[in-house]
């Protein structure tokens, strides 16, 4: 769990390295899985040639640099017209993933005079495995949003593909009658239509198309998306059928594969699954239940991918009426009689079966029974993936888990944690639209206009040397804005500026603009949201709040260490994983980390990172400027999250899938 470190088992087994030479033509037919098995054979003053296999193996791959030897096999050579060899098929003993295998031929290759000289001159390339990915979501970036989710499953299937994978994104097709819609307007219909057996009923669907950046974007049609509000819900609340639209969602996404034929052909059974939060868990539990017994999907894959584990467990609602605890619609924890709705076979009911804690239940009476989907998907799927190494740490305990810990943490040889990227090229201080100066790591001069600039617009006396301090986010509980709340009083004594931006909770945003009226020098609240506002908080600020109760990953202060802005943080999830703390005498003297994290979450410890913060930025510039340009040097894109989630990948398809 955590850490994506080659376990060394796998790297004994799935590395196989032709050391020195390539051979011209060298072609492999079939993607290879690890636990390779290959057979030598040949004469004993034979040159050993290796292939090595760090991922993956493809069509049109090549050969890379590895100074580690094994043996290898060269299968099938190749003559031209002369009789010289020009090539050889490698076969692999144990193959996974999506390919057609290559007919095996006898070894003919006799001595290293067989080879053609001009070998010797060639160079050696990569060879990648590739995968044919489905990402199962209920929001993409751009066409639908609400947080992070959208985020991840908009940006990171583009890296994935950029990277030589084949890749598929399905999502719903919201169509709200308003100017959103016209994000969907380049999808054309398949003319495909698929019916799925859920909720006692044959359901029929369609699917849209857009092929954007080298991804298939699959939009799943049908009237249960087609009305006013968010993916989840409107002003009335979540929408009381969400259980029967994300089911038909996962199933119409496990037909997608095999029915779109996409770019000519379809992407096949030999495809990996990666299930996105609770809306997408059930996608496991099919490829379980319902394919693989009848010999569809047996070679596929499915990774569960928990973006934030409270979300399934935010069902505790009283019905006054009926004086007992029911789940919310929104939460994937439904009432146990509506198990027949999934479309699973009567006997996967405990796959899925979930318990009410007994301090939850309304009366002695209440059994607590409910299904809970991404219960049964933790427990089927090939791998488990969050969005920091932290996270998928505090999901196993009692306080982060939200009563799936237990479970989880048996599967903790399966559990990893990969940190989100960011859009790099839409968050850059060095050619940022909405910004009034542009600046980058080796010229920030442009940052003190960005302050100046922000204090303008907001009617703050402009102090270049004044620490000026941020909040970007959701007006709630889980943001820890209560924490912030407590401290304003007794930071509003030292010379600082304070700029929130958010909108959530009425009793937060009620304060905020009580705040206002106290310290009209001092203090801003821009109540509600606006992304260019947002950019130019990020860019003028010099130090950015996040004091989260918890954070899966966090992306705010990811984009404050990009613009040079220093994050103070809890120390929980991926805010510890992401920002460094910083050290003045590290690095003889030079320092190092990226900002401050702070724990117990009080409102005392805050103040306390804030004054060593503060003082730091008025008595020690260079350290400041050190912290700045150690932010703004990382590698925050989804280019470096997409290698590590290859590995993952991998490691998916080294042991078999679930099979009951």
């Amino acid at each position: 769990m955590g850490s994506l470190q080659t376990p060394t088992n796998l790297s004994n087994k799935s590395c196989l390295c032709v050391s020195g030479r390539v051979v011209k033509g060298l072609r492999v037919e079939r993607q290879v899985g690890l636990g390779f098995s290959w057979l030598l054979k040949g004469r004993r003053n034979r040159k050993v040639q290796s292939l090595c296999v760090t991922s993956s193996v493809s069509d049109g791959s090549s050969i890379a640099e590895n100074k580690k030897v094994s043996e290898g096999l060269l299968l099938g050579a190749e003559r031209d017209g002369s009789g010289s060899v020009v090539g050889f098929q490698l076969i692999p003993h144990s193959v996974a993933g999506d390919a057609t295998m290559v007919e095996s031929h006898d070894i003919v290759a006799n001595d290293r005079d067989d080879l053609s000289e001009d070998t010797e001159e060639m160079e050696e390339t990569p060879i990648k495995l590739t995968f044919n990915i489905i990402f199962v979501t209920a929001e993409a970036a751009p066409y639908s949003k609400t947080g992070g989710l959208g985020d991840v499953c908009g940006s990171l299937p583009m890296a994935l593909a950029a990277r030589g994978h084949r890749v598929m994104v399905v999502s719903p097709r919201y169509l709200n009658g308003g100017p959103s819609d016209e994000k969907y307007a380049n999808a054309v219909d398949l003319d495909v239509r698929a019916t799925v057996h859920c909720f006692g009923d044959a359901q029929e669907v369609a699917f849209y198309h857009e092929y954007r950046a080298g991804v298939d974007w699959v939009f799943v049609d049908h009237s249960s998306y087609c009305r006013p509000g968010t993916p989840y819900g409107d002003i009335y609340g979540a929408f009381g059928d969400n259980q029967f639209r994300f089911t038909l969602l996962s199933h119409a996404a496990c037909e997608a594969p095999l029915v779109l034929p996409l770019g000519g052909f379809t992407y096949g059974e030999k495809c990996l699954f990666l299930a996105n939060d609770w809306h997408a868990a059930l996608v496991p539990l099919l490829l379980a239940a319902k394919y693989r017994p009848y010999g569809v999907y047996k070679d596929a894959r499915s990774i569960v991918a928990i973006h934030n584990i409270a979300h399934q467990y935010c069902w505790l609602e009283f019905d006054v009426f009926n004086h007992s605890t029911r789940p919310l619609p929104e939460s994937g924890v439904e009432p146990a009689a509506t198990y027949n709705n999934l479309g699973l076979p009567p006997q996967w009911y405990g796959a899925v079966e979930w318990i009410f804690p007994t301090w939850a239940r309304a009366h002695a009476l209440d059994t607590g029974e409910t299904v809970n989907v991404l219960k049964g998907a933790i427990a089927v799927a090939d791998r488990i993936l969050t969005v920091s190494q932290g996270y998928s740490w505090e999901i196993t305990t009692p306080e982060g888990g939200y009563g799936l810990h237990e479970l989880l943490s048996s599967r903790q040889s399966v559990l990893n944690g990969i940190t989100n990227g960011i859009d790099v090229n839409d968050w850059n201080p060095s050619t940022d639209e909405h910004i009034a100066s542009h600046y980058s790591i080796n010229d920030l001069s442009g940052k003190v206009q960005c302050k100046t600039d922000l204090q303008k617009e907001l009617g703050l006396p402009i102090r270049p040397d004044c620490p000026l301090i941020g909040f970007i986010g959701r007006l709630d509980y889980q943001k820890g804005v209560d924490i912030i709340l407590s401290a304003i009083p007794e930071l509003m004594q030292n010379d600082v500026q304070v700029v929130m931006l958010g909108s959530g909770e009425k009793q937060y945003e009620d304060w905020m603009r009580h705040t206002e009226n106290l310290f009209k020098d001092k203090f801003r609240a821009w109540v509600g949201f606006n992304v260019p506002v947002s950019h130019r908080i990020t860019a003028g600020c010099d130090i950015l709040l996040m004091p989260s109760r918890f954070e899966p990953c966090g992306l705010n202060q990811l984009y404050a260490m990009r613009y040079g802005t220093i994050p103070i943080v809890h120390s929980t999830g991926g805010l510890r994983d992401t920002v460094k703390d910083f050290n003045p005498y590290a690095q003889e003297g030079k320092g190092e980390g990226t900002g401050w994290t702070f724990s117990p979450l009080t409102s005392e410890k805050l103040l306390d990172t804030l004054k060593l913060a503060i003082g730091t930025y008025t008595e020690h510039k260079s350290s400041w400027e050190g912290l700045m340009k150690r932010g703004m040097g990382r590698d925050y894109s989804w280019e470096n999250a997409a290698i590590q989630y290859e590995q993952v990948f991998t490691w998916a398809f080294m042991d078999p899938p679930y099979v009951r």
